[in-house]
C-alpha cells in the first residue's frame, strides 16, 4: 500500500504546484489525476479477484499484468473518462493519463534484478528499458519522502489559496 500511496501523493503534488497558475486547474481536477496514478496499480487485484477465476468467468484468457502498462493506463483512462460529462472528456482523459504516466514512471525507476524495468510501453513494444535503480518499492523511506513533500505543497497551497 506504501507504493500505491506514494503513487497517488506524486501527481497530488505536481498538479496541486501547477494549479498555481493553471486556472482550471482546481483541486477537483487535481484529485481527477491523482485516481489516473491508481491504474497500473489495479494488477494488484489479482490479491482479491483471481485472474483464474476472472478468466473461468469470461471464458477467454485473462491477466491482470497489461493493465501495468501505457496501453492498460490509456484502456482504462478512456473507460474512466466514459464516465464523465461529454464535454469534459478530453480534460479528464489528459489528467487521467497524466496520473497513469506519472506512477508508470516512478515504477520505471525501481531496483530489478536484471536491471529492466517491466515493458511499460506494452502495447506498442515489449521493450524493457533500463532502471536506474534509485529504491526498492517496499522501503518505507520513500513514502516518507513522498508524504514530506506532499505535506509542504498542502501547506503552500493554503497559503496560496488564502492569498487570493
Amino acid at each position: 500500500m506504501a507504493d500505491l500511496l506514494t503513487h497517488l501523493l506524486v501527481p497530488y503534488v505536481l498538479l496541486t504546484i501547477a494549479s498555481w497558475r493553471v486556472d482550471w486547474l482546481d483541486r477537483t481536477w487535481v484529485v481527477v489525476g491523482m485516481g489516473g496514478a491508481a491504474i497500473p496499480d489495479m494488477v494488484k487485484l489479482n490479491i482479491v479477484l483471481d485472474s483464474n477465476a476472472v478468466e473461468a468467468a469470461l471464458g477467454i484468457p485473462f491477466t491482470y499484468a497489461p493493465l501495468s502498462s501505457l496501453g492498460g493506463v490509456l484502456l482504462i483512462g478512456g473507460v474512466i473518462t466514459m464516465a464523465f460529462d461529454r464535454r469534459h472528456w478530453s480534460r479528464v482523459f489528459g489528467l487521467v493519463t497524466f496520473g497513469g504516466l506519472t506512477s508508470l514512471v516512478l515504477d520505471g525507476m525501481r531496483v530489478y534484478a536484471d536491471g529492466r524495468a517491466s515493458a511499460y510501453l506494452y502495447p506498442f513494444t515489449n521493450w524493457r528499458p533500463p532502471t536506474p535503480s534509485l529504491y526498492v518499492s517496499s522501503d518505507p523511506r520513500v513514502l516518507v519522502v513522498a508524504l514530506l513533500i506532499a505535506g509542504a505543497v498542502a501547506l503552500l497551497d493554503r497559503r496560496q489559496r488564502s492569498a487570493v
